[in-house]
């Protein structure tokens, strides 16, 4: 047992004095690796706290050697807290400026100014950093840019010389982009230097759609009337070309007439006057026949037809037609059209009828996510468009949202059902024309919400079940319509003797026929008239109204 005490004692006294003959010989070697060996093996002894202290002299010591970004944030992240801190930062800033002034960029400035947002370089940094900012913006081509930073420093005494970068490069921009930029220019720049140029920009895209859509003498007198007409470049080229497309169209030739549109077609005139025929029907097929003609001058006709026109067919034929126009013509003078009266309807007050003016350019002109707030604000849920219940409905098959599509498609149904149930037939005093044509709109209508529902319910849904109740409330609704509908045509006949009924549809039928003889004609020019069928064919290509004729004089043309 003594012997055990003794043994222990001796133990103890000898580990005690490790430590210091330890630090001893560290601090003879007063390397950094005899100071970090010495804390790996005692980090709790006394003399700890002095070997830190030491280590922190040697490692700064090492790191001004090294005077290196990395060097000094391993100093400091190992010795945050030592007497040597301050100096290192005060290194490490420096370090930091002088390579974000060598890299002279704005990203290279911000940065330091993030990093030391209250350093001693702050205000020569922030100098710096505005010298940069106007360096990189005297060369960007990004308006928005401009504007972004015009809006941080209002005060800047370069401010002209940037606001004055910022009209350049919005013009150029507009004059890149189209229609509807040019009008934001105007608008964006009361006093910019480019408003003649950019009002004689959209006085040259007015001119191309009269000279597209075969109007030399309207773009003639336009060009001559206009104080900027002088400005077109081209235009006696252009005219000439239009003149010679023009004069080959109108050969009185089979073949030639036979391969254009307008051989199948009533005139505009007499189409504009039939769309305020007493008969809904005759309105309907005027507004889809109309669209047949690629011409500038049945836009305004169509747009007041879906505007104004009280039977949803009407309205839904102007839409159609509207969009077979718009493709059909050149793009820049599409966007130019749908610009220009999105620019007249942006100056009148507020309403629905504005609200659906606006959703339906917009939704023509492929904006569908700001056509889909204004057709939200033209919407009123107690009296629901049908017109735009069916375009959410095509929308959202377009989208692949299968679930969403019938939906909508429930509540064109819904809509069918309440006018079907509303609308008043009476045998005493026969049925009015319009109520007629009302029903047969509420068919055609659950017709189309019924099949869109089957096309959901094909795709499948996590909801199967609501699908299921959407196509009973859409079948119950189609066949209250058709009943309807055949009372008050019975009554119709009844009353006029030979009038028509919904199912008639001879415009659509000729219309259709004549696409089928156009490209008929078009194959046989190739052989028969194949001085003239290059010509015709490319016109055919840019200009038919059918994307079926589009694609076959494209491909006869190769």
């Amino acid at each position: 047992m003594r012997q055990l005490r003794t043994l222990s004692l001796v133990l103890l006294l000898t580990g005690c004095g490790a430590a210091p003959r330890a630090y001893q010989r560290a601090r003879d070697v007063d390397t950094l690796e005899a100071y970090r060996a010495f804390l790996l093996e005692y980090p709790e002894g006394e003399e700890a706290e002095v070997v830190e202290v030491r280590l922190a002299e040697l490692e700064f010591e090492e790191a001004s050697k090294l005077h290196t970004v990395v060097a000094y944030k391993r100093f400091l992240e190992a010795h945050p807290d030592s007497a040597q801190a301050r100096a290192a930062r005060t290194l490490l800033e420096g370090l930091r400026f002088n390579a974000a002034k060598e890299a002279g960029t704005a990203e290279a400035l911000r940065q330091f100014l993030s990093d030391h947002p209250d350093g001693a370089q702050r205000e020569e940094a922030q100098r710096l950093l505005r010298e940069a900012e106007l360096r990189e913006l005297s060369a960007t081509t990004d308006p928005a840019q401009l504007r972004a930073y015009l809006q941080e420093a209002p005060d800047d005494p370069r401010r002209l010389e940037v606001e004055a970068r910022l009209d350049d490069e919005a013009f150029s921009s507009a004059v890149a982009s189209g229609g509807a930029r040019l009008f934001a220019y105007l608008r964006d720049f009361p006093a910019g230097r480019h408003r003649e140029a950019a009002k004689a920009r959209l006085l040259d895209l007015e001119v191309r759609g009269l000279l597209a859509s075969g109007l030399v003498e309207e773009a003639d007198a336009r060009v001559k009337a206009h104080p900027l007409g002088a400005r077109i470049e081209d235009y006696p080229a252009r005219r000439e070309k239009a003149l010679a497309e023009r004069t080959l169209l109108r050969i009185d030739e089979p073949l030639v007439r036979a391969a254009q549109p307008g051989h199948y077609l009533r005139g505009v005139d007499d189409l504009q006057r039939a769309l305020v025929a007493p008969d809904p029907m005759d309105r309907w097929q005027a507004a889809e026949e109309l669209g047949q003609h690629v011409s500038v001058k049945v836009l305004d006709p169509l747009l007041d037809a879906f505007r104004t026109g009280r039977n949803p067919l009407i309205r839904q034929r102007a839409l159609e037609s509207l969009r077979t126009v718009l493709r059909a013509l050149p793009p820049e003078v599409a966007e130019y059209e749908v610009a220009v009266r999105l620019e007249s309807l942006r100056e009148r007050a507020g309403s629905a009828e504005l609200y659906l003016s606006t959703a339906a350019l917009l939704d023509l002109s492929g904006a569908l996510e700001q056509a889909a707030t204004e057709y939200q604000r033209a919407f009123a849920p107690e009296n629901p468009d049908p017109v735009v219940l069916r375009r959410w409905v095509e929308i959202r098959e377009e989208r692949r949202q299968s679930f969403s599509a019938a939906v909508a498609a429930r509540q064109l149904s819904l809509w069918a059902r309440r006018v079907a149930r509303d609308e008043p037939i009476s045998p005493e005093g026969g049925v009015p024309l319009a109520a007629s044509r009302q029903l047969c709109a509420a068919v055609r209508n659950a017709r189309f919400a019924s099949e869109a529902i089957a096309r959901a319910r094909k795709a499948g849904s996590e909801f199967p079940e609501d699908l299921d109740g959407f196509a009973v409330t859409a079948g119950e609704a189609l066949r209250l319509a058709e009943a309807r509908l055949a009372d008050a045509e019975l009554l119709l006949r009844e009353k006029t003797p030979g009038a028509r009924s919904c199912d008639e549809d001879a415009v659509h039928e000729r219309l259709v026929s004549g696409v089928a003889q156009r490209r008929e004609a078009l194959r046989a020019l190739v052989s028969k008239q194949p001085r003239l069928a290059p010509e015709l064919l490319r016109v055919a290509r840019e200009r038919d109204p059918s994307p079926e004729i589009r694609a076959e004089a494209t491909t006869l043309l190769r």
